[in-house]
């Protein structure tokens, strides 16, 4: 049964805690955004997974109304906030979803603390980001673009169709914008090179909870061959490619991304 949203928010008590939103009730089901967005990236989703789900919504360490918390913004230290986390919220395991730079924290997060991670999913993600000739180029101009069109204009930037797929309506790209605008700039400078250096790949294989790896077939942004690579390197990992969908097929394909992890979810469940 879907219950209202409710936050916990950073106190003075205890000024690290991330900021939360929590829906719904049952089976825990933590969601991890990608770069230099927030949790509000799943406002979408969240509905239909509160229905089933205690759905738990962090924005991550300097991101969003986390944003005020220092660095360092690695991948080690978000999975450690995480189970921090999911501590004060006395939840031991939970299933785990991240999209984009948040599944680059799954994977950190299911490799870490293993026995808290029930089923993960991991959309539209990587187990390093730098394979390509021109990802590599990317990866040198990104934190350059970052510093010098600050937040505001990466936002704009972001939101006029990269990624591939079909472009996101006027709507989307401006709730987009408003949603990374909140950002600081430093910070993101600080996040991308935190996302430079993740690396998966020497320890795929010992991820060994059940695995969705979810793709979009015209993704620029996270091309397929990364899809591909965490399927083959998660041993008994699932892979669902979504048709004409590109880097944004969380709101290009709402309806589809949903249920192919509910069923996936409840699979594991049945298990």
């Amino acid at each position: 049964m879907h219950t209202p949203a409710h936050e916990h928010t950073q106190s003075a008590q205890n000024p690290t805690r991330l900021f939360v939103q929590e829906s719904g009730a049952g089976r825990p089901l933590l969601l991890i955004h990608g770069l230099m967005v927030s949790g509000e990236m799943y406002q979408r989703v969240v509905p239909s997974f509160a229905t089933h789900y205690r759905v738990i919504v962090p924005d991550l360490r300097g991101h969003g109304r986390s944003g005020a918390l220092p660095g360092p913004y690695n991948v080690e230290q978000l999975a450690r906030d995480l189970a921090q986390l999911l501590d004060d919220l006395q939840v031991d395991a939970a299933d785990v979803l991240g999209y984009s730079q948040g599944g680059a924290v799954a994977q950190q997060f299911a490799h870490d603390y293993p026995q808290r991670v029930r089923g993960l999913v991991l959309g539209c993600t990587y187990a390093y980001n730098l394979l390509s000739h021109r990802e590599r180029l990317e990866g040198m101009l990104l934190p350059w673009m970052v510093r010098i069109l600050g937040v505001r204009g990466m936002a704009r930037l972001s939101s006029s169709g990269v990624g591939g797929g079909p472009r996101v309506s006027p709507e989307t790209a401006r709730w987009f914008q408003e949603m990374m605008v909140v950002n600081d700039t430093g910070r993101m400078v600080a996040a991308v090179e935190a996302m430079k250096a993740f690396d998966s790949r020497p320890w795929l294989h010992e991820i060994t909870c059940p695995t969705l790896v979810i793709a979009g077939a015209e993704d620029t942004g996270v091309p397929l061959t990364h899809a591909h690579m965490l399927a083959q390197g998660i041993p008994g990992a699932q892979l669902r490619v979504i048709d004409g969908a590109g880097h944004t097929l969380i709101w290009t394909h709402t309806e589809i991304f949903v249920q192919a992890v509910e069923a996936f979810l409840a699979s594991v469940n049945r298990a």
